[in-house]
């Protein structure tokens, strides 16, 4: 459906030039002709009105209506009363031949997919009603570019927000606002790379292609370390020398493992003898069913914590906003890199988000999600034990995503093709590690995006595959 226009009239540039001794309206008529035959002005592109575009080259309206006249008799325009003059259809030049289309993936029954929400469950009307009231009360200075840090509105929230429910040491002026996490992680190595650090420790298994990327975008050596049952394996880390880590605490990406308390003091004693820093990644914190919450570890040691949290998963990462929890020593250099990256993030959006939190709207979402969450992993469990019971789930105290521990004998990728085949998306732990390592089989299973009716019938469908 064509959207309607708004203004009075498009722009368009064109010139005339008095002292050239062509006629003005066949300097017109030439311009649009070119402009057309070219492909500069597109099939059923508008023109501007005959009034607008005499007022802008300084003629007179019917001179301008001249010239479309004859270039409407002529095939290159279509007029229509009460309508607006466009291009006329086949008057420019042939369309460059469209690229064949991507062959058409078949729909899958399920399509198990980790690090997804729920989409279908943003809450549009309390995002709607929170950028309509930001919009109708953020300050005219508010619209200037304003401090990189993000607006000092949604810092205070968040401040108080992450003191209440993740027991962290915050304060809006130690707050970064950043685009997602991954613009957080790369600005937090490039002000570490600053200080000297030259090897980053990360989980393995982990994210390698984010943790990577991002490490030697910023110049600097990634240096896995393995996670157990216990979480990062804190005396492998001593081992390798980094004076950086990137961990998962509150749920360890992809295991689903929580830091046991043991592991949560010895990572913060290393980093206090090492004089290093722990970049923590604050993934799934939200979403716990079968264990109490754990706080940050940014609230036992600021000075030695950058945490970086989003919305990503509790909200959609298409909003793209997240923020960094800076040690006071970094605050002012995770600042200016900021500022040099992109002068700040969107100011509306932050003020609509603050919003959505001070109003109580963003917790009532998290409640409802965490029921919906909690529904889909008792679906997923009956659909295992009724179609493989052979397979062992780990990692569902929290998030959307569990870890299924295939029995011997099953290979990852030929199961995820065989299941492909069948219509129904599975994903391998392999994949997240730094190294490929098929064995011991197991596969990570996202649940967010998948309704309890699919994950159902995709586990269904490849039962006899994974047992």
């Amino acid at each position: 459906m064509r959207v309607q226009w708004a203004g009075l009239s498009p722009e368009l540039l064109l010139t005339v030039d008095r002292s050239s001794g062509e006629q003005l309206r066949a300097q017109l008529e030439r311009q649009l002709r070119d402009a057309i035959r070219t492909g500069r002005l597109r099939e059923d592109e508008r023109l501007p009105s005959s009034r607008e575009l005499a007022r802008s080259l300084g003629l007179s309206r019917g001179l301008v209506q001249d010239c479309y006249a004859q270039l409407q008799a002529e095939g290159y325009l279509v007029t229509r009363v009460g309508s607006a003059t466009r291009v006329a259809p086949c008057a420019g030049p042939p369309a460059p031949p469209e690229p064949a289309p991507p062959a058409e993936l078949p729909r899958l029954v399920a399509d198990f997919r980790h690090g997804v929400p729920d989409l279908a469950s943003f809450p549009r009307a309390d995002w709607l009603w929170a950028i309509r009231e930001a919009a109708r009360r953020m300050p005219t200075a508010d619209l200037d570019y304003g401090d990189p840090r993000g607006s000092l509105a949604l810092r205070t929230v968040v401040a108080g927000y992450l003191r209440r429910v993740r027991a962290a040491a915050a304060a809006p002026a130690h707050i970064l606002v950043c685009s997602g996490y991954a613009q957080g992680l790369g600005l937090a190595l490039q002000a570490l790379a600053r200080t000297g650090v030259r090897a980053v420790a990360h989980e393995d298994p982990g994210s390698p292609a984010t943790v990577t990327a991002s490490v030697r975008a910023a110049g600097l050596t990634p240096v896995p370390v393995p996670v157990d049952a216990h979480g990062i394996d804190v005396r492998a880390l001593d081992a390798t020398g980094a004076r950086v880590v990137i961990v998962t605490p509150a749920h360890q990406w992809p295991t689903g493992v929580v830091l046991a308390p043991e592991r949560r003091r010895a990572l913060l004693d290393w980093a206090r003898r090492r004089d290093a820093c722990v970049i923590e990644d604050d993934y799934d914190a939200e979403f716990r069913y079968d264990k109490e919450p754990v706080g940050v570890l940014q609230g036992l040691a600021a000075d030695r914590v950058i945490s970086i949290g989003t919305v990503s998963k509790s909200l959609a990462p298409a909003l793209r906003i997240g923020w960094l929890l800076c040690p006071p020593a970094l605050t002012a250099a995770l600042t200016e890199l900021k500022r040099i990256a992109d002068r700040g993030t969107p100011t509306l959006d932050q003020l609509a988000l603050a919003l959505l939190i001070e109003s109580g709207r963003y917790d009532r979402h998290l409640r409802r999600m965490r029921t919906l969450y909690a529904a889909r992993s008792k679906a997923l469990r009956a659909a295992l034990a009724a179609h493989a019971p052979a397979v062992r789930l780990t990692g569902l105290d929290a998030g959307f995503h569990a870890v299924a521990h295939l029995p011997g004998g099953a290979g990852e990728e030929t199961v995820i093709a065989a299941a492909r085949a069948r219509g129904v998306g599975l994903y391998g732990m392999s994949a997240c590690r730094a190294a490929p390592a098929p064995e011991p089989p197991r596969l990570v299973l996202g649940f967010g995006d998948v309704p309890e009716r699919a994950i159902t019938e995709g586990i269904a469908a490849v039962g006899d595959l994974l047992g």
